[in-house]
């Protein structure tokens, strides 16, 4: 589960063994389904010097792990090529190093139970291995890594590209197969639809559809049978193949079918071969569309990226581009700009709005020696800061990897759909072969051969891999994108569906469950000064104090209205307490103990300190002139965020406990005001690990939360690691989850996302197994005797096309979770 990394360092060539557990991301053009994101994978795990390899389908991007002194991406590019597909850009080296664990703890496991990594955590990296010559395959140029900005600019334009194909492709399609099936339909009706001239034209239309647009399934099906497999290509090639050569030979050669002599002229399938060309195009346009918004999440982030920054040098101010600050650089930002780079300030004052980091809802003050953080929008003054960290190593480019790399992972679930599309293709061509054989069987006639091969036809172009490799891929990627909008950080599929199943939430409670600094709560007034008079004074002692107690006094003194009068002659003993004068009379505040060694006897309010302390306040009497006058408590408050956070786990179903190092009194008193029954108090840190295990030994799935540093023994342990902090802290906590806005009222948010992702994968599997076991009987006409039911190839390919589209429209609901 989660660990807490060291940043890599990279100094010597001591760290190059660090680097041969290298990983990088290519993307990977030419992919329509399942079979050929397990055609990809099989080439790169066969190229020399691979480790891992994952494939998405839906992002269009591979992610290898590979060893830098035996291959390089290049290498890595060539094998994706060879196996029939395209790789646009070819990084240079790889994208981030393999972290090792640290502190002896595990590394975070991945979907497939490998050790796994940070996303944003540790330093970039590139090999120090030579550069090996690249395969013959042809590929691009290795190129430096690029950013996510360009990542996305490159998706984008790769993504228009094939829109602009699909559309021109898709608009000859259907102005060609348009009066194909107004012939096929006429049925005689009319005239001229119905003698041989019509038959030829229907040749010459098809011909130029089915090789035209429908020429790219030709060719990768004739990739994939070179690398002897199939997939969908293989049954539109070959159903949309069957058709039109059958129809062909019909129209070019009718003595070759029984009865044609007789002027009985054979059927013809063109606008089945075509209407399947059109409609699969469609349903592919469609696709190219719905899988654009899958990325909105990461678009959204890049675009806060401003493209240029004004960088100072002495009196000159030049505007230059972002990407090419250093650090060091001085960089001024006005009113209304967006910060450039992660920097520190070193001029000016001003309020910066960096809610859609940290969710801090109101703007920030920001002075000299204030952090800023790229992306993060200027208020109301200007601001000179010099810049800290650039490019991949800011705040917001780690943040951006992370959710690019969590929708790029795979969810446990999808093995089911792995290990079906691995033989659906070579079923479906069996069942399509039994179809054409059992129908020739039964009628042997031209008519017959005809229905027969209707029926092949039918079976081919209906089955759907592509819906059942879209399942998993597409709601992963929305619950992932939609998390970070929400400023929830998910690890990927394996941690969504992980936190799908929690029943059991183990909660720190100082700084997690409370503010983590102490409020004032109780002013007791003993000698009848009247409790502002008190606090007055004693806020004016404590005023000289650096202490957390004493500035929670001062704090609730000020928030009260109450006036603070000057003191003077402060002496503080640590651990006892602190004494001053206040208007001319002695203030004494401490222990019982050390008020009575100064002969005040403290009798009469240890009654109402101990009735305070067990409700897990701090209380510290009060002494004026030598007379005890009264006490004062603080405590560390639960926060309102938390009593939203564990109302809402307790609507959800889920179990909470306390697990802190606290003592019972306060512990308890925290959890009763927030309806927590379960605590663990006292507990010591290796102790947090042996309770989360002994839950686990339980049957329960837990999920741990804490700040990811004391806790990260007790969150490496259970079945989800939940850290709190903003932006930066992302770049050190490699927890399976992580709330970056809003604390623990994150956490409610991040559990039901977890189960409305992982209960749209459901929807999606479920749907795209039912369609093709009812489709594909159907379609092969098994219910005929039965039903009377056939479904003509021309439907059965508008059924394929909606299948895919309708598991991307279903994945992209999750994009309304949590909106009223």
């Amino acid at each position: 589960m989660a660990t807490i990394p060291q940043p890599v360092q990279q100094t010597s060539a001591k760290a190059a063994p660090a680097a041969q557990g290298a990983r990088t991301e290519l993307p990977v053009q030419g992919m329509t389904c399942a079979a050929c994101v397990r055609r990809v994978e099989k080439a790169l795990r066969a190229a020399p010097g691979v480790q891992d390899a994952a494939v998405n389908l839906v992002t269009r991007r591979a992610t290898i792990t590979y060893d830098a002194q035996a291959t390089t991406p290049a290498a890595l590019a060539s094998a994706i090529v060879e196996a029939g597909y395209e790789v646009p850009e070819v990084p240079s080296a790889a994208s981030f190093p393999e972290a090792a664990p640290t502190a002896g703890l595990p590394a975070a496991p991945q979907a497939d139970g490998g050790p796994a990594t940070s996303p944003i955590a540790g330093v970039r990296a590139t090999s120090t291995a030579p550069e090996r010559p690249a395969a013959t395959a042809d590929v691009p140029p290795p190129r430096p890594q690029s950013s996510a900005a360009d990542r996305a600019a490159a998706m984008d334009a790769a993504e228009q590209k094939e829109q602009r194909t699909l559309r021109r492709d898709v608009a000859i399609a259907a102005l060609l197969t348009a009066p194909l099936l107004a012939m096929a339909m006429s049925h005689g009706a009319i005239p001229a639809f119905d003698g041989a001239l019509a038959r030829w034209l229907s040749l010459a239309l098809a011909t130029i559809v089915v090789f035209g647009p429908g020429r790219r399934f030709f060719r990768l099906a004739w990739s994939a049978l070179r690398h002897r497999a199939a997939d969908m290509n293989t049954l539109v090639s070959l159903g949309t193949g069957a058709a039109w050569l059958y129809s062909t030979a019909a129209v070019a050669a009718p003595g070759l079918f029984p009865h044609a002599e007789h002027g009985h002229a054979p059927p013809v399938y063109f606008e089945a071969a075509a209407a399947i060309v059109t409609f699969v195009l469609l349903g592919k346009l469609l696709e190219t569309r719905a899988r654009k918004r899958l990325a909105d999440a990461v678009r959204g982030l890049v675009a806060l990226q401003p493209k240029t920054a004004r960088r100072v040098r002495g009196d000159a101010e030049d505007e230059v581009p972002a990407s090419s600050l250093a650090p060091g650089d001085l960089v001024r930002v006005r009113p209304g700009e967006r910060i450039a780079t992660d920097g520190e300030v070193v001029d000016g004052a001003s309020a910066v709005d960096e809610a859609m980091l940290t969710g801090e809802s109101m703007p920030v003050d920001k002075t000299a020696g204030s952090v800023v953080l790229g992306g993060t929008l200027n208020q109301s003054g200007a601001l000179v800061f010099r810049v800290t960290k650039t490019g991949a190593d800011t705040a917001l480019a780690r943040i951006v990897e992370a959710v690019e790399q969590a929708q790029g992972s795979r969810a446990p679930i999808a093995r089911l759909a792995d290990v079906v599309s691995g033989v659906f293709v070579p079923v479906v061509l069996g069942v399509a072969s039994l179809a054409f054989a059992a129908w020739l069987a039964i009628d042997p006639t031209a008519a017959g051969l005809a229905t027969a091969v209707e029926r092949f036809v039918a079976v081919l172009v209906i089955a759907c891999p592509c819906a059942l490799g879209l399942a998993t891929p597409a709601a992963v990627a929305v619950g992932t994108g939609r998390g970070a909008e929400l400023g929830v950080l998910v690890k990927g599929g394996a941690a969504l569906e992980a936190a799908s199943r929690v029943d059991t939430v183990l909660l720190d409670k100082t700084g997690t469950l409370t503010s983590g600094r102490p409020e004032l709560t109780d002013v007791v007034d003993l000698a009848g000064h009247g409790e502002a008079a008190l606090l007055g004074l004693v806020a004016a002692a404590e005023r000289e104090s650096e202490h957390p107690v004493a500035r929670a006094i001062v704090e609730g003194a000020r928030g009260r209205g109450v006036g603070m009068a000057p003191a003077s002659a402060f002496r503080a003993e640590i651990g006892h307490g602190i004494e001053a004068r206040v208007s001319g009379r002695l203030v004494r505040i401490g222990t019982a103990a050390w008020l009575k060694r100064a002969g005040v006897d403290t009798a009469a309010l240890e009654t109402e300190a101990d009735r305070l302390a067990a409700l897990g306040r701090t209380p510290s009497f009060v002494a004026v002139d030598g007379r005890l006058a009264g006490l004062v408590a603080v405590a560390d408050r639960p926060t309102e965020e938390a009593r939203r956070a564990v109302a809402a786990m307790d609507e959800l179903g889920v179990e909470v406990a306390m697990v802190t190092g606290d003592r019972a009194g306060a512990a308890h008193a925290v959890a009763d005001e927030l309806g927590i029954r379960a605590v663990f108090a006292e507990v010591r840190p290796e102790d947090k690990a042996r309770i989360v295990r002994d839950q686990r030994a339980a049957g329960r799935r837990v999920a741990m939360v804490g700040d990811g540093i004391n806790d990260a023994p007790a969150l490496a342990g259970a079945d989800v690691g939940i850290a709190l902090g903003s932006g930066t802290d992302i770049a050190v906590a490699s927890a399976d989850v992580a709330l970056i806005r809003g604390g623990i009222a994150g956490l409610p948010v991040a559990l039901g996302l977890a189960r409305a992702t992982l209960r749209t994968i459901r929807q999606n599997l479920f749907w795209a197994f039912i369609y093709n076991v009812i489709g594909i009987p159907i379609a092969a006409g098994l219910l005929y005797p039965f039903t009377g039911w056939l479904l003509s190839p021309v439907l059965a390919s508008a059924a394929m096309s909606l299948s895919s589209v309708s598991v991307l429209t279903n994945s992209l609901r999750l994009r309304a979770f949590g909106r009223p």
